[in-house]
């Protein structure tokens, strides 16, 4: 994406995205930072089948935390959108899924949506405007010696 509306649009994307991720994630580190069992989501999780429970937690809640800060800055901008596609596949499907499709009711509707913006994020990249383009810029692959 090379012009300067698909910069500004992935960085918009990137931002939201993000901006949305650190909001959950930050919910979920200040919890464990109060209580590193995190036992209630910690009790979350190991109900729907992923044990132990503490280390699932904060496995989320560091994917949501970091995931979106990196997103914000478009740094490690595929890998951080990458595990954000995994947590909400997962999510939607053994928590969202059972209840159906619409958001007002628990549905599948939101996870899908944001594994639809992440994979677009892992596929199209972190753009020209990210952490990455500038780390990119400044070490330049060299080109293979004959």
């Amino acid at each position: 994406m090379g012009s300067g509306a698909d910069r500004r649009i992935l960085l918009a994307l990137r931002l939201l995205v993000g901006a949305l991720f650190v909001t959950h994630g930050y919910q979920k580190v200040l919890g464990g930072v109060h209580d590193p069992s995190m036992a209630g989501f910690a009790r979350a999780v190991q109900a729907i089948g992923f044990h132990p429970g503490v280390f699932w937690a904060w496995t989320v809640a560091l994917v949501e935390f970091v995931g979106g800060i990196c997103l914000c800055l478009g740094l490690f901008t595929r890998l951080a959108a990458g595990l954000i596609v995994i947590e909400m596949v997962v999510a939607g499907l053994k928590v969202n899924l059972p209840r159906g499709f619409y958001w007002t009711k628990g549905g599948v509707e939101v996870p899908l949506i944001f594994a639809v913006l992440g994979s677009i994020l892992v596929l199209a990249g972190p753009g020209a405007l990210s952490a990455d383009a500038l780390v990119r810029g400044r070490h330049p692959r060299s080109a293979p010696r004959a």
